[in-house]
């Protein structure tokens, strides 16, 4: 089924999954748009602008390994939209594997970055195949602002910041509540340190005169990324949107999580939780327009002896996921990735590559550096 259509999308029907399609539409690259509900995949991917010259196919499959192993086999990446990654993520990475694909996703999830790392990452590396969980724009385009500083040796602590206008999917949104029943790290001296649920940060915002409310966003997936690197000890990671009244009820949501929820058997954890997510969501969003959905990707490094600022503002954050997502499986289908096994889309396609795809695309500006040495 997937000999002639090499990359597949899996969870096309949602907003993230969608966009991923659209792009590899645009860069010419055949796709399989799969999901648990093929009216449903369909109706959303025939929406897709220019799609009659798409090559692709709709394909319904149950979510199972025995089901997504036979839609994955003759595919050579598997570009995974469906989460919480945490809960579904398990029988597409086993998917994967016994298929012989590479897998991509979107996750937000620090603890199902580290299952990955620790699950699958020797057995990807074996068969010569990339686990890159998280290449999206609120890891990869920080990912990327933090490498930009990392060019200039010496400069060990990374203060990371990333910010967005816009409200997050039904996808994201579950996600956002599925995160706070695991534990957050940040890295301090390459050891994880343990965040306190309730912690905030007082941001400022670049290029602003206003500050804004961060949270540690789960933690993200920069310490992982950067833990045993030997140019980096430190990594702290603030996230948010760029709406206070929004943050600071994200911040008492979490409070009372903590002391009405947290405090049950943890059984019941997971329906509470989804309960909370449906209140929150939102839906299929509008499609995101570029004078309002901005982002910025903000890294403060710093060693003894020197100082590096570098900012990347951009617009559209889950134009820009969906970007990188095509892009990283288009590059896969025609050249070795830099890293295989457990890697970030950086390590795996090189920070500089991917800051110019988003150039090309309009989605990025040229990042603002300051230097002080």
């Amino acid at each position: 089924m997937t000999d002639t259509k090499p990359v597949v999308v899996y969870g096309a029907s949602g907003y993230t999954g969608r966009l991923v399609c659209e792009y590899l539409r645009e860069l010419n690259v055949p796709f399989v748009a799969a999901g648990r509900d093929a009216a449903r995949v369909r109706e959303v991917v025939e929406k897709i602008p220019g799609i009659e010259t798409a090559q692709y196919e709709v394909v319904e499959v149950e979510h199972t390994v025995e089901a997504l192993t036979e839609l994955f086999t003759g595919a050579q990446v598997v570009c995974n939209m469906v989460g919480p990654f945490i809960n579904l993520g398990p029988a597409v990475v086993d998917a994967c594997l016994a298929a012989g694909t590479h897998y991509l996703d979107t996750t937000g999830e620090q603890d199902w970055v580290l299952e990955c790392q620790r699950r699958w990452g020797t057995q990807f590396a074996d068969a010569g195949l990339l686990l890159s969980p998280g290449i999206a724009q609120m890891y990869t385009t920080g990912e990327i602002a933090i490498n930009i500083a990392l060019e200039t040796p010496g400069l060990d602590t990374l203060d990371v910041l990333v910010l967005w206008k816009g409200f997050p999917t039904k996808a994201s949104t579950e996600t956002i509540f599925t995160i706070l029943k695991a534990d957050w790290f940040h890295l301090e001296e390459n050891q994880y340190v343990k965040f306190e649920p309730t912690h905030t940060f007082d941001v400022v915002v670049p290029g602003s005169h206003e500050l804004a409310l961060a949270v540690p966003w789960g933690g993200t997936s920069h310490p992982v990324w950067f833990k045993d690197d030997p140019r980096v000890s430190t990594v702290k990671v603030a996230g948010g949107v760029m709406n206070k009244p929004v943050m600071q009820a994200v911040v008492a949501t979490t409070a009372m999580v903590e002391s009405e929820i947290k405090t049950l058997p943890r059984d019941q954890w997971d329906e509470k939780l989804a309960a909370i997510a449906e209140q929150w969501s939102t839906g299929m969003p509008p499609r995101e327009n570029p004078r309002i959905n901005t982002s910025i990707d903000s890294v403060h490094a710093s060693g003894p002896l020197g100082r590096k600022h570098v900012v990347i503002h951009g617009n559209s954050n889950y134009k820009q996921t969906g970007l990188m997502q095509a892009w990283a499986a288009m590059s896969l289908l025609q050249q070795k990735p830099l890293r295989v096994g457990f890697a970030s889309g950086c390590q795996a396609f090189g920070h500089r590559q991917l800051l110019g795809v988003l150039r090309q695309f309009g989605l990025v500006l040229d990042p603002v550096v300051t230097e002080h040495r």
